[in-house]
């Protein structure tokens, strides 16, 4: 990990004694400092501790102890997994950086984990990188990390490589967060949204919208309270049964910003095709029905960070059903629409009273800073 005081300056290699690092005599512990200042990112001693106290003792790994500018990972690993290299990258700059059912540490371990998943990859390194503003609490920094190496080793990942940025008090918000993730897959179960067909089924792996109410509840602005968790998790174990047990999953995505809505409107664009959905049943938790009615939001607009939107063939539903039910993060998936094909493609509402209406791209940004 190297660190610098700009964001723009080269990387400053920290001096590679690992031993040196391990002896507490030879420094003061970044905990005792109470908090971020500018020194921590000058590529200095401060720097040192906070890289010794806070990464490597969380994460620990020999990679890491290396303290190189680059992790070296073993290709024979790779090419025993598949044949087709997976990587992604993605920032994280929640607010509030806690938040009932999770925090922006393991929000940044579930969010890259399962954008490898849904493309039929199994997630194996990440790197992790950090922009702190001054003044920021370092207990708060090393909470985070520690949610982090929690949520890391749920998912069976390892964070190999990181980054951490010092930006001046008041340039920053305490902390964000980018990631990198790698993972491995099989060139013949590679799904993506232009294969889908008419006659296709749509699933969902759980309830709409529990993320993105959750965050907004947290930070207190309305005269609202509901019990109410973020589905923050890791879905990689449940997109692997569910290309297990449907070898031609059309497409797999975790609906994120814009939710299901955007997901599926991408879809349809993509593959020229129509996503007709039941709104009998989609499911949505009843606090979250309640205050997206009162708020005037949608729930199929609304944020999810452990929710897998998924289109199979039609004659594959039940049985990729029954494979995500069979997980705890799957067990309330369920069907609630199918493809068709209509000119233009677009996303529709069959209602509870036998009408229709037409599910739009999420326009603005009513939620702002939710992952």
């Amino acid at each position: 990990m190297a660190s610098s005081n700009h964001p723009s300056d080269s990387l400053a290699t920290p001096p590679s004694n690992v031993l040196e690092f391990q002896q507490p005599q030879h420094r003061t512990r970044s905990s005792d400092e109470g908090y971020i200042t500018l020194a921590h990112g000058s590529g200095g001693r401060a720097t040192h501790n906070l890289i010794t106290d806070i990464f490597l003792e969380t994460f620990r790994s020999d990679t890491l102890n290396a303290l190189d500018d680059s992790a070296r990972l073993d290709l024979a690993l790779f090419m025993a997994r598949g044949d087709r290299l997976a990587f992604t990258t993605d920032s994280f700059v929640v607010d509030p950086l806690f938040f009932p059912g999770g925090d922006i540490g393991s929000l940044a371990i579930n969010g890259t984990v399962n954008d490898l998943a849904v493309t039929g990859a199994q997630p194996l390194y990440l790197s992790c990188g950090f922009i702190i503003e001054e003044g920021t609490p370092i207990a708060l920094l090393r909470r985070i990390a520690q949610s982090m190496k929690l949520a890391a080793d749920t998912a069976r990942v390892k964070v190999v490589a990181g980054d951490t940025k010092v930006v001046p008090r008041g340039k920053g918000d305490q902390i964000y967060i980018n990631t990198a993730g790698v993972g491995v897959a099989r060139s013949n179960q590679v799904p993506g949204p232009r294969y889908l067909q008419p006659g296709d089924a749509i699933l969902l792996s759980g309830p709409m919208g529990d993320h993105g109410t959750a965050i907004l509840l947290a930070r207190g602005d309305l005269a609202l309270e509901a019990d109410i968790t973020s589905d923050c998790q890791p879905l990689h174990d449940l997109a692997a049964a569910l290309c297990e047990a449907c070898p031609t999953v059309r497409a797999m995505r975790d609906a994120t910003r814009g939710g299901v809505a955007a997901v599926l409107n991408e879809f349809a664009q993509t593959s020229r095709v129509s996503m007709v959905l039941e709104e009998a049943a989609l499911p949505v938790r009843p606090p979250v029905a309640a205050a997206c009615e009162v708020l005037g939001l949608d729930p199929l607009h609304m944020a999810n960070e452990g929710l897998l939107v998924a289109v199979v063939p039609g004659e594959f539903a039940a049985r990729a059903l029954m494979a995500m039910q069979m997980l705890p993060e799957g067990r309330e998936a369920c069907l609630v629409g199918h493809v068709t094909k209509a000119d233009p493609p677009v996303v529709i509402l069959q209602t509870r009273f036998g009408s229709e209406r037409i599910i739009e791209w999420p326009m603005g940004d009513p939620l702002p800073r939710i992952c």
